[in-house]
C-alpha cells in the first residue's frame, strides 16, 4: 500500500510561488523542493517539468474571473453599479497579477526565449471583448444609449490599465497612491454620460 501524501500539491506550488517571486524563474528545483520540504523526485513526480511548476506557481490562469459575473449581471441591477463592481474586481484580481507577471516578462518578450507566452492570453484584449459584450447586451436592453461598444470598452480598460501601471508597476515616489474605489468612481463620473440612456 502506498503511503500518502503528506506534502500536497497546493503545499509544493505555494513554496514555489514564493522562491519564484523571489529569484525570478532562474531559481533552481532544489531551492523549491528544499522550501516545500520535499525532494526533487518528488516535485517531477507530481510536476513534469519547471515549466510546468512555473505556471502553476505563478497562476496565470486565475485572472479574469470577474468577467464571468459581468456577462451574469446585464439587465439586472444598475449598469454603473455593475460597471464598477467589474472595475474594482478587475483591478483587485490584477494588483495580484502584476507581480507573476512581471516574473513572466523577466524571462524575455520573445515566445522562443519564454514558453509562458505561449500559454498567456492577451488579458486587456479579453477584458475589453468581454466589457463590450456586456455593453452591447445592456444596449440591446435599452438600459444604455446606442454606443460603440467596442471604444467604449477600450476607454474604459485602457484607463484601469494605465491605473495598474502607474500604481503597481511604476508607483509615483513623493505623493500618496490614489484609491481604486475613488479611480473607479471617478472614470465612471466621466464616462457615465455618454453611456446613460
Amino acid at each position: 500500500m502506498a503511503r500518502p501524501r503528506q506534502i500536497s500539491d497546493e503545499q509544493i506550488v505555494a513554496a514555489a510561488q514564493e522562491v519564484f517571486l523571489e529569484q525570478g524563474f532562474s531559481a533552481t528545483t532544489a531551492a523549491i523542493a528544499r522550501r516545500a520540504g520535499v525532494s526533487e523526485g518528488t516535485l517531477f513526480n507530481r510536476f513534469t517539468s519547471k515549466e510546468d511548476l512555473f505556471a502553476a506557481a505563478i497562476g496565470l490562469t486565475n485572472y479574469g474571473q470577474w468577467r464571468a459575473a459581468l456577462l451574469e449581471a446585464a439587465g439586472q441591477g444598475e449598469v454603473r453599479r455593475n460597471l464598477e463592481r467589474a472595475a474594482l474586481s478587475m483591478l483587485h484580481e490584477a494588483e495580484q497579477l502584476v507581480p507573476r507577471l512581471m516574473v513572466v516578462f523577466s524571462r524575455g518578450h520573445d515566445p522562443s526565449h519564454n514558453p509562458m507566452l505561449d500559454r498567456l492570453d492577451d488579458p486587456m484584449r479579453a477584458d475589453a471583448g468581454v466589457l463590450a459584450a456586456y455593453l452591447q447586451a445592456e444596449v440591446r436592453l435599452g438600459r444604455l444609449r446606442p454606443l460603440d461598444a467596442d471604444i467604449a470598452a477600450l476607454t474604459m480598460v485602457g484607463a484601469l490599465t494605465h491605473y495598474i501601471h502607474q500604481e503597481q508597476v511604476m508607483p509615483p515616489a513623493g505623493r500618496a497612491p490614489i484609491e481604486a474605489g475613488r479611480l473607479v468612481r471617478g472614470l465612471l463620473d466621466v464616462l457615465w454620460p455618454g453611456l446613460a440612456p
